[in-house]
């Protein structure tokens, strides 16, 4: 049987079937999307004008140790690029934005970290080592496809330069094709198909020069802060400030229907309460500098009055020395503290952010089950703020407080219910809730489900939060109340930057904040301008300050 089964391919086709699949193989990972839009049937049928200068780049040089060379060259090239376009995809997949090999290595342990979260630790060194043994599988797949072809036998030395210069011709065609693509000039004719492989290659080499560019550019800014130094800062406030990033709070959940529904009715329930609880509020709609994820670039966007769009520029904020939000209401009297329930690691950057006291998940007293990656709940987190920074602090100075959320953190499975404030306790309340429902491997199999679960989560975040001013109504904060970033499309249903922005407070201080151009009431007006998130910090500054930056240089 295996004689017979052998006899099917004649022995004279099987070089031209190798050929066949090698320039399959070739082909296919020159094809390879990087966007998710891009993974279409009519993909298959695009023709990568790399591949006829491999090829007859592969012929023309044969099969000795030059051409080896050239192959190891070939397939060290295609790997690479083809593991960028795979970030690629995973990027735009989360974050609407393609993958920067000079900024973004550094989230590749947040990912992780947010896998085993989600998925556990064993399927997350599962999917390393899938991932690791597919780069494996192609490079071996490559590097036979391209032995292949740089072994088809061609002796005469004018065939071989005759092949060179056609090979020279095809990169040429190539160059042209890259260069029209990326705006760089237009072309008398259609090119035959795209080189889309090298361009990715080439536009990931110009986005890492850039960066650097960026980089010093961003630094001299960063050292120009007219509201540096001493002096009547923030002197306007007489009490505690809030500033609340809500996870995954975007615009989405006012004006898309899925969620505005939910969302809106939440809202408006909490503007009526807390009305009639004597609270103003304004609220707006801020750009926030990412999408999908990233939260510390919105928080530190809004901290340092830059924009802070990537990790390079991050680090960069962080060396630079400058002051943030943080360190002006510090210097002007007030306790600074930062309340992060989802960090589980050491902070060590807190140390130039400004904040006196730092609360991660640890010191915050939680002793219920975790909400898969989520810590804890937020109306958790809120009485333990109260609990820890409250009114049986021995320092009297009135708090200036960031809080990051948790609970509307992916995968938004399962989702907490609100609690009486009064039964808290240590947290254990919430643990019936933390084991309901599926796990997130079952709920993610159906985007459905998860567009529902992240509907129920930011609901609950806002319920929390509008509950926990509503709780100190008697004695108010000014609460400062955002999202950080949409979440990614896919879930969101909405590809644009912006989120709401809420100030709850006293009439006198949310009257100043109203003059950013905010409108009354917990729903923002629909023709309001979009405030860009950098421009908060010198915003808050100016609004509560009793002089302006120029008066306090001078």
């Amino acid at each position: 049987m295996a004689a017979q089964g052998a006899r099917v391919i004649p022995p004279r086709l099987r070089p031209a079937l190798r050929l066949v699949l090698a320039a399959l193989v070739l082909h296919l990972v020159l094809i390879q999307p990087n966007h998710p839009a891009a993974m279409t049937w009519g993909a298959l049928v695009l023709f990568p004008l790399e591949l006829p200068v491999i090829v007859l780049g592969l012929m023309a040089i044969g099969p000795g140790r030059w051409g080896r060379a050239l192959r190891a060259l070939l397939v060290a090239a295609l790997v690479v690029i083809a593991t960028l376009k795979a970030a690629d995809f995973a990027m735009f997949t989360a974050l609407a934005r393609g993958f920067n090999p000079v900024a973004d290595m550094a989230l590749v342990e947040a990912g992780l970290r947010l896998l085993t979260g989600a998925i556990g630790l064993a399927a997350t060194v599962l999917a390393g080592i899938a991932a690791l043994v597919a780069v494996g599988l192609v490079a071996w797949l490559l590097w036979w496809a391209s032995g292949v072809w740089a072994g088809v036998a061609v002796a005469r030395p004018a065939l071989r330069g005759g092949l060179a210069a056609m090979g020279i011709l095809a990169a040429g065609v190539a160059s042209a094709e890259i260069g029209a693509a990326m705006g760089r000039w237009s072309l008398p004719f259609d090119p035959p198909g795209a080189a889309f492989t090298a361009r990715v290659g080439v536009e990931r080499w110009q986005s890492g020069r850039a960066t650097l560019a960026d980089l010093r550019a961003f630094e001299a800014a960063a050292a120009q802060d007219p509201w540096a130094g001493t002096g009547r800062r923030l002197d306007l406030i007489d009490r505690d400030v809030i500033v609340v990033f809500v996870e995954s709070y975007g615009r989405t959940s006012l004006d898309t229907p899925f969620f505005a529904g939910l969302h809106r009715a939440t809202l408006e329930a909490g503007e009526a309460d807390l009305a009639a609880r004597g609270l103003a509020m304004a609220s707006g709609l801020v750009a926030s500098p990412t999408r999908g994820g990233q939260s510390w670039l919105a928080h530190a966007t809004l901290a340092n009055g830059l924009w802070i769009d990537g990790q390079t520029r991050y680090g960069a904020a962080l060396a630079s020395g400058r002051q943030t939000l943080f360190h002006l209401a510090r210097d002007a009297g007030f306790h600074t503290a930062a309340v992060m329930p989802q960090i589980t690691l050491d902070w060590p950057e807190s140390a130039v952010m400004g904040f006196e006291t730092v609360l991660a998940a640890a010191d915050l007293g939680y002793g219920g089950r975790n909400f898969n990656w989520v810590t804890m709940p937020d109306q958790f987190t809120y009485a333990a703020m109260d609990r820890l920074l409250g009114d049986s602090r021995e320092d009297a100075r009135h708090l200036f407080v960031q809080v990051a959320t948790g609970s509307s953190h992916a995968p938004w499975v399962p989702v907490p219910e609100m609690v009486d404030w009064d039964e808290i306790g240590d947290g254990r309340i919430f643990d019936e809730m933390a084991a309901a429902g599926d796990p997130p491997d079952v709920v993610w199999r159906d985007r459905d489900r998860v567009r529902a679960q992240y509907r129920l989560a930011v609901d609950y975040a806002l319920q929390a939060v509008l509950g926990y001013a509503a709780r100190h109504a008697e004695d108010p904060p000014l609460m400062i109340v955002l999202g950080d970033h949409q979440a990614a499309g896919f879930v969101a249903l909405d590809e644009r930057p912006d989120v709401p922005i809420h100030v709850i407070g006293p009439a006198h201080l949310v009257a100043r904040a109203a003059e950013w151009g905010l409108s009354p009431g917990l729903l923002p007006q629909d023709d309001l301008q979009v405030i860009p998130m950098d421009r908060l910090r010198d915003l808050i500054l100016g609004a509560f300050s009793s002089v302006g930056p120029e008066a306090a240089d001078s």
